[in-house]
């Protein structure tokens, strides 16, 4: 159990500062900064929950954790449970400080950060394109992971490696989807903010899903004895 709390604290800062920093303060810290706040909520909270929980904080992740054999399924399925708790804890607390603010003009005039495609992305972005990006970010973050986590001398500069992984995929994508690469953190925004945002949100489950199983299937691939 302490296990599956860690992924709720852990999702829900992620969630939080990552998704408010994009609501709250995306005007005045761009793409970048936003991308620096998601990327550096990993940092923060591997170094935290990392020796308890592995800092997955992601379903993509643990999917990736779980084709490698790291996770069993009976764990993957309550990380991914307590993923999204602690995703939609965290924008629930991201709701109430954005109509705390009466000159934000409430959470659903700034939004909750969350993603989507055709009018809803800054650069018209259809479907299909936002599918392909979504699995290609998530690749190359559920790769980077199960890579740099795979041997116990990395722990020290491991956080920091997928924090920055997680920043610069997201410089990337917030143009194009405002960056997934984590259904937890997709699915919460959707459900508070509904109509465009929830009719857009298999994408950014789906999508992530899909990364991550090949993302795993290529790690265990390359690093299998009888490969």
């Amino acid at each position: 159990m302490k296990r599956y709390v860690s992924e709720l604290i852990g999702t829900m800062v992620l969630v939080l500062f990552g998704c408010g920093s994009a609501a709250i303060a995306g005007q005045m810290l761009g793409t970048v900064g936003i991308a620096l706040a998601f990327g550096l909520s990993i940092v923060a909270m591997a170094y935290v929950i990392g020796d308890i929980s592995g800092c997955h904080i992601n379903p993509a992740v643990s999917i990736g954790m779980w084709i490698d054999g790291r996770l069993e399924t009976k764990d993957l399925l309550a990380y991914i449970v307590f993923q999204c708790i602690g995703a939609i804890i965290g924008i629930a607390l991201l709701a109430v400080i954005i109509n705390s603010a009466p000159s934000l003009g409430g959470y659903m005039a700034t939004g909750l950060g969350q993603n989507g495609f055709g009018s809803a992305s800054s650069v018209g972005l259809g479907a299909v394109g936002a599918i392909v990006v979504e699995i290609i970010l998530t690749f190359v973050f559920v790769f980077t992971v199960l890579g740099v986590t795979k041997k116990a001398e990395n722990a020290t500069v491991a956080g920091i490696v997928m924090g920055l992984t997680y920043a610069f995929v997201h410089i990337m994508g917030i143009p194009l989807t405002g960056t997934s690469v984590n259904p937890a953190r997709s699915l919460a925004p959707a459900l508070f903010l509904g109509g465009q945002a929830l009719q857009q949100v298999w994408v950014f489950i789906l999508a992530p899903v899909v990364g991550a199983v090949i993302a795993g299937l290529v790690y265990k691939g390359l690093t299998s004895e009888d490969a």
